[in-house]
């Protein structure tokens, strides 16, 4: 853990922000952010779904001399590409229909402070090069003006995506991420510091067991070594929804492994992104995750049909258990007397057509249905020739 030596003011923060390792790999991470909070250069943060980006981000802004100041936080994959540059920039009155009057984006607002652009590896291509402008030269134009603003505003970005790769697959401008790539913060992920998974577990079962009124009785040793065995695809994220969800449910009682195993197979990921476990290219790892968003759709409606008809639903932690997971998706969409199964191709896109059809081609909305990133449906409607939809 961070703890406090001294009463020297980084050291507060850190524990304040409970920025939590004993790894040496933790430990060189939290040098590096005391190191580069002081400077006004941009920095880009990598790591993980669920890594602490964002904690990370409000370590550096609040050991720098703009904690005083704002910092903003604007998640550059959650914004509609028509959206972010307005948001980001601000617009004049008229510029657009629905401008009603002047808006300040998120630069202006930032001014003298931080602005955190999580995700910024989504962000369209054209709000790139109005990015790049103001990395360089601290100016930019609202939507719909003509006039240049000047601002002073430090830029900290976090993805988890490899930028090279995005580069090479023209996703991402290259003088950009030579512009953000001078200072990287790389955050590890939970299984390359186990050291710090024991600090972390009890941190949170602390923290909700005080929030919530609940005697802390501790971790049996067995329970410790189980979770240092857990790979953690979902990182800290994951770690502290398991223990959450086992000190309520667990109330009163010490944690042991028989317990962990039950509700580790039980947790539903709050990121239907999280990478993989297993080996798997990018295009394989992409397309499982289509199908799991497929699957946990068709045993939604199932589950409801089986309510209406008063048959018995399958419990949600048996859906997933019972077979390999693609052949699963095949038996679900094929039934057993069809005599040509489909291919999982088609499947992905029979499901993308009739998602297109029953939301009126609203891309964005498909896309959070399917739990995809819209540039993927994009580039899917284009593969599979659903551009008219």
């Amino acid at each position: 853990m961070a703890e406090i030596k001294n009463t020297d003011s980084s050291d507060l923060v850190l524990d304040r922000l409970n920025l939590i390792g004993q790894s040496s790999l933790y430990q060189q991470l939290l040098e590096s952010v005391q190191q580069i909070a002081s400077t006004n250069i941009t920095v880009l943060i990598t790591g993980e779904s669920g890594s602490g980006k964002d904690v990370i981000a409000r370590a550096i802004h609040e050991l720098s001399p703009r904690k005083d100041n704002l910092l903003f936080t604007v998640n550059c994959g959650a914004i509609p590409e028509g959206i972010l540059e307005s948001e980001l920039f601000g617009h004049e009155k008229g510029s657009f229909t629905g401008a009603s009057d002047m808006r300040k984006g998120y630069f202006e607002l930032s001014d003298k402070g931080t602005l955190f652009l999580d995700e910024i590896g989504e962000m369209p291509l054209g709000t790139q090069v109005k990015l790049l402008r103001v990395l360089e030269d601290k100016t930019f134009m609202r939507v719909g003006g003509s006039h240049p603003i000047k601002v002073d505003v430090r830029v900290l970005a976090a993805t988890n995506r490899n930028l090279e790769i995005a580069v090479q697959q023209g996703e991402f401008r290259k003088d950009l991420f030579f512009r953000l790539n001078a200072i990287k913060i790389d955050i590890p992920p939970l299984r390359k510091r186990v050291e710090d998974i024991r600090p972390l577990a009890v941190h949170f079962a602390r923290e909700v067991c005080r929030e919530n009124d609940i005697k802390f009785r501790g971790f049996s040793e067995d329970a410790f070594l189980f979770l240092e065995s857990h790979n953690w695809p979902g990182n800290i994220r994951e770690l502290k929804n398991l223990v959450e969800r086992i000190i309520i449910l667990e109330k009163g009682q010490r944690i042991q492994k028989s317990m962990l195993e039950v509700h580790i197979q039980q947790q539903i990921p709050t990121d239907k992104n999280l990478p993989m476990i297993v080996n798997k290219t990018a295009e394989q790892a992409e397309r499982e995750l289509i199908y799991r968003s497929l699957l946990d759709i068709r045993w939604l409606v199932e589950d409801l049909r089986n309510i209406i008809l008063g048959r018995p639903s399958v419990p949600v932690n048996d859906h997933h258990t019972r077979m390999p997971f693609e052949k699963e998706i095949e038996n679900k969409v094929n039934p057993v007397h069809e005599s040509q199964p489909l291919t999982l191709k088609e499947i992905e896109k029979i499901e993308i057509e009739k998602a297109l059809e029953k939301y009126r081609g609203n891309k964005r909305r498909v896309a959070r249905v399917l739990g995809i990133g819209e540039r993927t449906l994009y580039r899917k409607i284009k593969e599979y020739g659903l551009e008219d939809h």
